[in-house]
């Protein structure tokens, strides 16, 4: 870019984009990961998704054929956690307890057309493994994006209103 008295100027982006490299690493050497969560968490997520998730909801977090159609007894298959079902609607807080509770904690009359077969953890996974399993499965939402949203980001606006439980319940 040249000024309007002939010298040559840097485009505003070359002064931005050391930092931002700069900040990028230093949490890379810090060991932070995806939005801010520590890399150890995400480690520990996916270490638990595979042993207690993938047999229902895939080894690549891909869910069901299907996973939109309900079975013959009434419930649906698992659908995908890799951004392309409709976890990312859903707040930090309601994942929590969805993983914890499993589906019957949302049978209720103000949903009668609802019936997962999602079973219960919170007897078996600590809070930290449930909280570091939901933020590896949004881990793998990317940058996907629905209606010109970043699904990740508005998830992220959802879960201002509807946080992680600071312990378990």
């Amino acid at each position: 870019m040249t000024s309007t008295d002939g010298r040559r100027r840097l485009p505003p982006w070359a002064l931005v984009w050391p930092a931002s490299l700069g900040v990028a690493l230093l949490l890379a050497a810090c060991g932070v990961g995806a939005r801010g969560v520590p890399e150890e968490s995400l480690t520990q997520g996916q270490a638990v998704y595979q042993q207690n998730c993938a047999v229902c909801h895939g080894s690549l977090a891909e869910g069901q054929p299907n996973w939109h159609i309900r079975k013959a007894d009434g419930t649906l298959p698992p659908p995908p956690l890799n951004g392309d079902g409709h976890t990312w609607h859903h707040g930090d807080g309601t994942l929590y307890v969805y993983v914890s509770q499993g589906g019957a904690a949302f049978d209720s009359p103000s949903l009668p057309d609802y019936r997962s077969g999602m079973p219960a953890f919170g007897d078996s996974l600590s809070h930290e493994e449930i909280v570091s399993v939901i933020n590896y499965v949004k881990s793998l939402w990317g940058g996907k994006e629905f209606r010109g949203a970043v699904k990740r980001e508005s998830q992220a606006e959802v879960s201002k209103r509807d946080p992680f439980p600071e312990t378990a319940p």
